[in-house]
């Protein structure tokens, strides 16, 4: 299967390079790959490139952050391999790289032994390592013009911030302080969308009549940006006002979570420098991370023995600190939910997005599914693990028949009927 992937495709395939971020990833997808790995391409200036699976959902999420934080190092580890070039200067990327990355979800295991299914296939999302910035970006230091516009293609924003001392890793401020570095970001970024907004505004001024209301929100959104806002925090924006900003991709709209990156003596507490961050977090309304880049990055070469020695070592528990955490806010961030389908062949999970109605949610598996939606068979994953079975909750009346209006909740089991 092959596709084009522009503003509203969702087709997404990698590359036969890439094929070693699944040889070691936690969920076996093998059935994709004739060699027993999954593998996938993705269409990228005029390159065309294939793959085995088909992606419901490509939103996209950018990792940011002044250089030499550990984005490179902190992506490589979300794939398990060295794709991003890592070294102790500034702009040690410069073309962004993407990977796909399985959602960690142990409800996965849990129905796949339930059903004795033959395979499993995790959710996946999409990560973007970003060359750093630097002060002045939006007026093209460092490359600054080309790494927003990288950042402006993203829906949502993991910002690498560096809350770790080391006389080997050289700091383009020359100092560590992660709230000043926050500020160095966030004032580029608001500084881009202004500029993009004044772009807007001048050209609707022959036609201002005609566009009062939008004039009205791109006024409103620049005057918040002068004072100092994140749009995504600016409450005096209705939704409708935010509808007509939509459009211009602004940065400062984007939701973010804040990676704080320690070294591995913080992994497990943290630092002074993550408290502060933390704290920033709160304040913006904003999700937060602790994470270890070298750690993440030392797991990734271990065998799955050598790594639980050496969290255990660390005193930390692989599901509730680091990458796995990372993963599971930005699906959580970006508005995404999953829904299961489980048997004895496969046991699957499905991104939709929250509020997405049952026959919307079948179209993903097939057009058939949607087209001749009859109804939706669900239950809980909760409920379904509780009874034991499916079979003994069919028995006791625990599977709901449900509608074309039902909207799927996160963690259904369901099996839909449908008839074409």
């Amino acid at each position: 299967m092959i596709a084009c992937r522009g503003r509203s495709a969702s087709f997404l395939f990698l590359s036969n390079s890439h094929l070693s971020v699944y040889k070691n990833a936690r969920y076996g997808v093998s059935q994709a790959g004739r060699d027993g790995t999954l593998c996938y391409t993705f269409f990228k200036r005029r390159r065309c490139v294939h793959t085995s699976l088909y992606l419901n959902m490509t939103l996209k999420s950018g990792i940011v952050g002044l250089p030499n934080v550990g984005k490179s190092t902190l992506f490589n580890a979300l794939l398990q391999n060295s794709v991003a070039q890592c070294a102790n200067f500034p702009f040690c990327t410069i073309e962004p790289n993407v990977g796909i990355v399985p959602v960690p979800d142990p409800r996965l295991e849990v129905l796949q032994k339930l059903h004795q299914s033959e395979k499993v296939v995790p959710a996946f999302l999409e990560f973007v390592d970003i060359a750093g910035l630097v002060s002045g970006a939006s007026k093209g230091e460092g490359l600054g013009n080309r790494f927003l516009a990288n950042i402006r293609e993203c829906d949502a924003i993991v910002h690498v911030v560096r809350c770790f001392e080391s006389e080997d890793i050289v700091h383009v401020e020359g100092s560590i302080d992660p709230l000043r570095d926050i500020d160095i970001i966030h004032t580029e970024l608001a500084l881009a969308d202004f500029a993009q907004i004044e772009k807007k505004l001048e050209r609707l001024k022959r036609n201002k009549a005609e566009s009062k209301l939008e004039w009205e929100a791109l006024e409103k959104a620049k005057a918040a940006l002068d004072n100092g806002t994140m749009l995504r925090n600016a409450v005096n924006l209705s939704s409708q006002e935010r509808a007509f900003l939509v459009p211009l991709q602004l940065l400062t709209m984007k939701p973010v979570l804040y990676a704080a990156n320690v070294s591995e003596e913080s992994l497990s507490k943290g630092n002074t420098f993550t408290q502060l961050v933390c704290q920033r977090a709160k304040e913006e309304d904003a999700s937060f991370v602790i994470v270890s880049a070298q750690v993440e990055a030392e797991l990734a070469s271990l065998s799955e023995d050598e790594k639980s020695e050496y969290l255990r070592m660390l005193g930390v528990e692989r599901d509730k600190i680091g990458l796995p955490v990372l993963v599971r806010e930005m699906y959580k961030l970006l508005g995404l939910e999953t829904y299961f389908t489980s048997g004895p062949k496969e046991t699957r999970a499905w991104t939709i997005r929250k509020g997405t109605k049952a026959p919307q949610a079948a179209g993903l598996i097939h057009s058939d599914f949607e087209r001749g939606f009859i109804r939706a068979e669900t239950i809980s994953y909760e409920q379904l693990v509780a009874i034991g079975s499916e079979k003994k909750a069919r028995e006791q009346g625990l599977i709901r028949s449900e509608g074309k209006d039902y909207i799927v909740q996160e963690g259904d089991v369901v099996h839909f009927r449908f008839n074409v």
